[in-house]
């Protein structure tokens, strides 16, 4: 079983990777740079944020320009950084297909294309769209607090946010509606950290469609991780099922492998 999930998780990861690295190559990076001519126009010592990574689908995790160190490596431009970031991406997806893929048998729902997409809108809501409620995709040269503040704050949002869809669409109980609804609402009650005074030269329309386009890749990310995780699962059964790949050994009540 363990096997068959990595699989499963390898070959989701990467399609959806290639979805979304291409989707950002053509809608999120162009952005990027333009904001980055922005950001070294307005501070010429200031250091070039932090490549994409596993967050960059969620939120961004730049540091603040007075917090970067001017010694740390970062991918050149170019290919080097197209080539580092769509890696970056593949290692997310094959991360959170495997979560995805583990949070489904540990709630013991069968894996079909209906189920593993659904999951996986879910995937979406916990760990892109909520954060992005008090969090938004930003640019390099937008001011905004303490990178570890925001990440446990993120954290902490797709953890509650999860666990209370999970309680709202799984657990037929008044008591689990409540808590999934307050597991839902309360990060957003104590608040995203946010830098006192941030100001950025970036334009305000160039942040806006970050935002958008950001959210966009990370839906067909997720999406795409759930079709190809329930497609490739599926695939592997009926394989089984037709004596192509070897039936994993039970043990029945007598104690012989069956």
């Amino acid at each position: 079983m363990i096997v068959r999930v990595l699989k499963a998780a390898l070959v989701a990861g990467f399609l959806a990777a290639c979805v979304a690295a291409t989707l950002q190559a053509f809608l999120t990076s162009p952005l990027i740079l333009q904001a980055e001519t922005h950001e070294k126009a307005s501070a010429p010592e200031a250091h070039a944020a932090a490549w994409g990574g596993l967050l960059h689908l969620a939120h961004s995790s730049h540091e603040p320009a007075d917090a970067a160190d001017e010694s740390a490596w970062e991918p050149g431009e170019g290919f080097p950084r197209i080539a580092f970031t769509a890696l970056a991406t593949l290692v997310s997806g094959v991360g959170y297909a495997s979560i995805l893929a583990a949070s489904i048998l540990a709630a013991g729902r069968q894996f079909d294309l209906q189920t593993t997409l659904r999951w996986a809108i879910g995937g979406f809501l916990a760990a892109s769209l909520a954060p992005a409620v008090g969090l938004p995709p930003e640019l390099p040269g937008m001011g905004g607090a303490h990178l570890a503040e925001r990440q446990i704050w993120w954290v902490s949002t797709a953890i509650g946010t999860g666990l209370g869809l999970y309680l709202i669409t799984n657990v037929r109980h008044h008591a689990a509606l409540g808590i999934g609804l307050i597991a839902i609402v309360l990060p957003h009650l104590i608040g995203a950290p946010h830098a006192e005074a941030a100001a950025s030269d970036v334009p305000a329309v160039l942040a806006a469609q970050f935002a958008a386009r950001s959210l966009a890749v990370a839906f067909a990310f997720w999406a795409t991780l759930g079709l190809a995780l329930g497609w490739y699962w599926t695939r592997q059964e009926k394989r089984t099922e037709s004596g192509f790949l070897p039936r994993t050994a039970s043990v029945s009540g007598d104690g012989k492998a069956v």
